[in-house]
């Protein structure tokens, strides 16, 4: 079993150092919308602590809220949604809020899409659930030719088996502007989003429930048949918010591992990834998960997350080497990487884990 790294701060610093020229990680802060009056104060705390930027997620609020008031109070970090879930949104709706969040940061934002699975589509939106990739396919080209559409005033034109476009009026068409090629993320866990991503787009969020040895035997060889059936030739930049275990001291490391277990063991728990537990032989936890589920056990669940199966999903450091042991472990598999916790500046430890990261940035 791997332990908590034994490295000091320095030895990875000094290892670090030796490959500068080949690392380029960048280290962003990922929050869920709660309060949209703190948004421009915390994307400002984001940006003083040097973070290369901001990723906001879509749970119990709308992802792109805090975006506009992040855009008014930084000039400086990419801000970008990991993710909005794209199917219960036509595309002429998610193509002009992007649109509008690109004016008004300047050219920042990064569009972050995700499928979301079928009972959340169908039972919670009320929306149509065909077939996932293709729908997405159908969803990015809609995105382009509308944007397309919006810079050249050309007619638009998109008629697929999901989305049809026929109709732009100038009136209800913004003008054109600078930054009207709007990066475009998608998010996933398997193999044919991943494709689609090296096909589609510019950059893929990296599920956190996924381990390094997935990301490379599974995901990356994924990534390279999208680029070559397209023919693009610049690179696809990988993000992730990654699984971390700390602490500074037993007890809230072992707290620390409790909480990422139950994590790992809900996503666990999900038809839908099983092809990372298939990797590595844990087929056999999936009935026992689900038969906690089926019982309403949730606080049973990490139980049977064992130590070996942590340590393959998170990264272990003490909080003053954790960014450090982040960027060793992740070193030419991520561009872009965060903590898989909530960002709050005012926690003595966090912020511990917050100014090392900075340190680690300048490396």
């Amino acid at each position: 079993m791997r332990s908590p790294r034994e490295i000091s701060t320095a030895r990875i610093a000094e290892r670090l150092a030796a490959q500068k020229s080949d690392v380029k990680l960048k280290f962003d802060v990922s929050v869920f919308a709660e309060d949209l009056n703190q948004a421009g104060p915390l994307a400002r705390a984001v940006e003083d602590l040097g973070f290369d930027g901001l990723w906001v997620a879509e749970a119990a609020h709308n992802p792109f809220l805090p975006l506009s008031h992040a855009a008014l109070a930084t000039q400086r970090i990419t801000l970008g949604t990991a993710i909005a879930v794209a199917f219960p949104r036509s595309p002429m709706i998610m193509a002009q809020t992007a649109w509008d969040l690109a004016a008004n940061s300047q050219g920042r934002f990064i569009l972050g899409l995700g499928t979301q699975i079928k009972p959340h589509i169908t039972k919670r939106f009320s929306s149509r659930w065909g077939r996932p990739v293709k729908q997405l396919r159908e969803y990015i080209e809609s995105l382009r030719t509308i944007w397309s559409s919006f810079q050249t005033g050309a007619g638009l034109n998109y008629d697929g088996e999901f989305y049809r476009f026929s109709l732009l009026t100038p009136d209800f068409a913004p003008p054109p502007m600078p930054y009207s090629r709007i990066p475009i993320f998608i998010a996933g866990v398997n193999s044919g989003l991943a494709k689609l991503a090296g096909e589609q787009c510019d950059g893929f969020h990296v599920h956190s429930f996924h381990t390094p040895r997935y990301l490379r035997e599974e995901l990356l060889p994924a990534f390279q048949a999208g680029r070559r059936a397209s023919g693009r030739r610049d690179r696809l930049t990988l993000s992730c918010a990654v699984f971390v275990v700390s602490g500074i001291d037993d007890e809230s490391v072992e707290a620390s591992k409790q909480l990422t277990k139950s994590q790992i063991a809900f996503y666990a728990s999900t038809p839908s990834y099983r092809k990372v537990l298939e990797l590595h032989g844990w087929t056999d936890l999936i009935p026992r998960l689900n038969t906690l589920l089926r019982r309403n056990r949730w606080t049973e669940m990490h139980r049977l997350i064992s130590d070996d199966m942590l340590a393959e999903f998170a990264v272990i450091a003490p909080p003053d080497e954790l960014p450090y042991a982040l960027r060793e472990q992740y070193a030419g598999l991520l561009d872009r990487a965060g903590f898989y916790f909530p960002f709050e500046p005012e926690d003595d430890v966090k912020r511990i884990i917050w100014q090392h990261a900075a340190k680690a940035m300048e490396l």
